[in-house]
């Protein structure tokens, strides 16, 4: 009899044993699944928010947009989403970051005889750019008083920030990124999660959503998209900060459009201002502007979204094959009447 209840003490002993293997073996498990998970979703977030900059003098070879079967690449070399129709659910997309109550700033430069382009695009915008989303536009003019009375959606508000005149639209051009990082500075760091600098003579065909949300993002230029970068527009003076060689260069990205995290664009800004006062120091004015400097910008520093030509088109130009959609274009205009010299 005692050596049965001996027996039956080991049996019972063993099948605890076992049992509490098989737990801290379940528990090992779980701990390690959630310390990597942890690791994980610390090296994400540091991925996301890191700046991807490229070596200069680095050769490769010049990504291409549309493939040689006439379908589009919705990715980069270095792994950024290239945002065209069909890549991505729109309701979904807009769930996700509306739940994190997200300010998008906006900011619109309208000088001189350019507030005529205002009211076509604030109400454009008002009917297609982030619809459900807390937006504030703010608008530099030297003409307050132009700037039109349009009704805004829910969640939307608009602040006119009065500017100095001149009377050469390069100089209007060349300010822009010098207003952006003080605008940042002064408001947007403490107001705003997102911010997006938008060309005024332009106009809303289509949604534009939390898609173009990014850590930065830029937009490829309708006009050079397809061209061999050997031709593309950048400054080849080697004099000029902006100046890139001709065996450089990846896409050419329009000036319109700038956009991504409030900090990032502020570096942004404030690299191209510097930039653009060396040069104005040594007399010398980049090919196009601060567009030039945001190419040179965009080579070494990779932006971590690409928005495709549906963002950012031209009305004179026919729509292509790969363009499903017109979502934001340039509208028609007569130089001559609105600028204040050639």
């Amino acid at each position: 009899m005692k050596l049965q209840n001996i027996n039956s003490s080991l049996l019972l002993l063993a099948g605890v044993s076992i049992a509490g293997l098989i737990y801290l073996g379940y528990t090992s498990s779980s701990i390690r699944f959630k310390v990597q998970r942890f690791c994980f979703n610390i090296t994400k977030e540091h991925q996301e928010s890191a700046l991807l900059q490229l070596p200069q003098g680095l050769s490769f070879n010049q990504p291409s947009v549309v493939g040689p079967d006439g379908k589009i690449v919705p990715v980069t070399p270095w792994l950024a989403p290239i945002v065209w129709e069909g890549t991505f659910d729109p309701t979904l997309i807009d769930s996700v970051y509306k739940q994190q109550n997200v300010t998008i700033a906006t900011t619109v430069f309208a000088l001189g005889k350019y507030t005529v382009f205002l009211k076509e695009f604030l109400e454009s915008a008002e009917q297609n750019y982030f619809v459900g989303f807390h937006v504030h536009y703010f608008i530099f003019t030297d003409h307050p008083e132009e700037v039109p009375d349009v009704k805004l959606g829910e969640g939307h508000q608009l602040t006119v920030m009065t500017v100095d005149s001149s009377n050469r639209w390069q100089e209007m051009t060349l300010r822009r990124m010098e207003r952006l990082e003080k605008l940042i500075e002064s408001r947007l760091v403490k107001e705003a999660d997102y911010v997006f600098s938008l060309d005024v003579d332009t106009k809303f065909y289509a949604r534009w959503g939390a898609e173009t949300l990014g850590r930065l993002v830029g937009v490829l230029h309708p006009g050079y998209y397809q061209t061999p970068r050997e031709q593309f527009p950048y400054e080849r003076r080697p004099e000029s900060q902006a100046f890139i060689p001709y065996s450089d260069g990846d896409y050419y990205y329009g000036g319109a459009v700038l956009g991504g995290a409030v900090k990032d664009v502020y570096e942004v800004a404030k690299t191209c201002r510097e930039q653009l006062d060396i040069d104005a120091a040594k007399s010398i004015e980049a090919a196009w502007q601060e567009e030039s400097h945001l190419n040179k910008y965009f080579v070494y520093n990779k932006p971590s979204k690409l928005l495709s030509p549906e963002y950012l088109w031209q009305d004179f130009k026919p729509q292509t094959n790969e363009v499903k959609i017109i979502r934001f274009s340039q509208v028609i205009k007569n130089y001559a009447a609105v600028r204040p010299n050639p």
